[in-house]
């Protein structure tokens, strides 16, 4: 009705089904636009059908929008909802319930964060152009390095991710982290077991594994192994999260 008010029937033709099953009208297309993105960009795996798409429609030299998106791990001081959330399930008015605060720790949680909880530099730690990166590739185990910016407690590590349209005639470009303005995608944050004592300088390196989950592709495992040997004290750990 919208195509049809604006006297645009001639030129727009809408298909309404999947894209793995829709047939188009057209072998090859110039251009590819998706909102795809999910929690922590990859959650549900949507990007997995534009791939196809690219690769089935995308004539050489087509245009895919948005184009490049990178993701980004920083930490945060975050001890009273730590506090509240988690740490409430060691002593529930005297009973232990700690199995649920596992429970809980191993779900990232998805929220908005103050820039003022944010204690690090920020590390791109992946990098996606829509353009070339395969299926296989948006499975990943790569290496992160973060500075600590002030005398503080890390209690979780901080993810987003930002986005760029660089085929645009005026490139144009977003970001879904806390220095930006709110986004419905929010930030991912991944609480460790263990509270870090960091000083001003200290450094946290690591890894951060992300993988679909084996019995619900649409979910994922994350991974994030780290280490921080810093002037007041050191940590070490390897925590599994899952986000379904």
């Amino acid at each position: 009705l919208i195509v049809e008010e604006n006297g645009l029937s001639d030129k727009i033709t809408l298909l309404k089904g999947k894209m793995e099953e829709v047939i188009l009208p057209y072998s090859k297309v110039d251009i590819i636009i998706s909102e795809w993105m999910g929690y922590f960009l990859l959650y549900e795996s949507m990007l997995d059908t534009v791939l196809l798409a690219r690769d089935k429609y995308l004539q050489p030299g087509g245009m895919i929008f948005p184009d490049t998106a990178t993701m980004v791990i920083s930490t945060i001081e975050d001890g009273d909802y730590k506090e509240e959330k988690l740490n409430f399930w060691s002593d529930v008015y005297g009973f232990k319930m700690s199995c649920i605060r596992d429970a809980a720790m191993k779900e990232p949680l998805v929220d908005t964060v103050e820039p003022r909880f944010v204690n690090s530099s920020q590390c791109v730690f992946k990098t996606i152009d829509i353009l070339t990166v395969k299926k296989e590739d948006l499975t990943f185990n790569v290496p992160f390095e973060i500075t600590v910016e002030r005398d503080d407690y890390v209690h979780a590590f901080i993810s987003w991710f930002d986005i760029e349209f660089r085929a645009c005639h005026k490139p144009v470009t977003f970001s879904t982290g806390p220095f930006a303005k709110y986004t419905h995608w929010k930030q991912t944050v991944f609480y460790t077991k263990d509270t870090m004592t960091v000083c001003k300088g200290d450094v946290i390196k690591g890894t951060i594994e992300c993988a679909p989950n084996a019995e619900n592709p649409r979910d994922l495992d994350i991974i994030i192994d780290y280490k921080m040997t810093g002037k007041e004290d050191s940590a070490e750990d390897r925590i599994e999260y899952r986000m379904c």
